[in-house]
């Protein structure tokens, strides 16, 4: 079973270079962002002061990208580069070492809750992700141990799956992410401090309400019923934070497939756990969900969306609108209505 922990506040959230390097004012930020839903993060943050690119778009799945030409040339051009951290974007590395580029690389998932990964989650999962009894943000020992991981992994000697990265599911991790963007843009534009700080005010607001419609909503599904099965790990602090259970063949990454054992297994445990829907995701095939479906008898209830956000005109244009449009998927399948 995980456990929740917090990264240690002195670690910081920003690697900074020469001040020197800060873009003049007059210009617009030059950010990247290496995913859709961080590029909705840092778009709500910056308003029109900055320029904007986004690495692995809507419905991209960044466990497997792959870098384009394109990507270094955005990196060597940027002012600041965005990532969640945690392993999450494995292709990063040798990206900004092939770039050459010298912009801050700011790991916005640092001072957020994390949970640890489930023990053999580093190629696959099936367990429950309803961690609410494994809390330690008062263990101290917990602590200095996510100081140690936060600055390894600076240093790049951290162990791949260690930590859960899909942080961004917790709307409370959320929050930590954009006061981050607004503090690196700062600390690169100090012009434009005001706005940002402002910006992420205003959208801090709209998350705190976010946050308190899902609570609500969630707290008109029966305990029973509350068991959820998707393709990959990526909803364990959804769990973790509204109080359902979710279940996955595949672990917190999609690069390694489920075994013939691991879907069996996950068989097994929604029949015993009488699960009451199941979901296909925007970034996976869907025919692993579709046997499974199939040989349990639940209906597919939708698509949720997990580590990338929709094309503009989809369901989940924005982390808003995902977040919304998750919970309100799980609620028809569930209930019907």
């Amino acid at each position: 079973m995980s456990r929740m922990l917090k990264f240690a506040a002195a670690v910081g959230a920003i690697t900074l270079f020469p001040a020197a390097l800060a873009p003049a004012a007059a210009d617009n930020l030059k950010v990247v962002a290496s995913f859709s839903i961080i590029a909705d993060f840092a778009r709500n943050v910056g308003g029109d002061r900055i320029e904007l690119t986004t690495l692995v778009g809507p419905n991209g799945d960044v466990h497997v990208y792959e870098p384009r030409p394109a990507d270094a040339a955005a990196i060597t051009g940027a002012d600041v580069v965005l990532v969640n951290g945690l392993q999450f974007e494995g292709f990063l590395q040798r990206l900004v070492e092939a770039s050459g580029a010298t912009a801050p690389v700011v790991e916005l998932a640092k001072g957020s809750d994390v949970l640890r990964s489930k023990a053999g989650d580093h190629d696959h999962a099936i367990g429950d992700g309803d961690d609410h009894d494994d809390h330690a943000h008062d263990d101290e020992e917990e602590h200095a141990h996510d100081e140690d991981h936060a600055q390894d992994e600076g240093d790049g000697h951290h162990h791949r799956g260690e930590f859960d990265p899909h942080a961004w599911h917790s709307v409370h991790n959320a929050e930590v992410y954009v006061k981050n963007i607004a503090d690196a843009f700062c600390a690169v534009d100090a012009a434009g401090c005001d706005t940002y700080k402002a910006n992420a005010e205003v959208y801090g607001e709209q998350l705190e309400a976010l946050e308190e419609t899902i609570k609500s909503a969630v707290a008109d599904i029966p305990q029973p019923k509350r068991t959820i099965i998707t393709s990959h790990d990526a909803f364990r602090y959804f769990a973790h934070e509204f109080g359902l259970k979710f279940l996955a063949p595949e672990g917190v990454s999609t690069e390694s497939e489920a075994s013939a054992g691991d879907v069996a297994a996950l068989i097994r445990q929604v029949r015993e756990d009488e699960a009451s829907a199941i979901f296909v995701e925007n970034i996976t095939n869907p025919r692993l969900i579709e046997q499974i479906a199939s040989e349990t008898g639940l209906k597919i209830g939708g698509k949720l969306y997990s580590d990338a956000l929709s094309e503009g005109d989809g369901p989940a244009a924005t982390y808003i609108e995902m977040m919304r449009h998750n919970l309100n998927t799980i609620k028809v399948a569930i209930l019907g209505s």
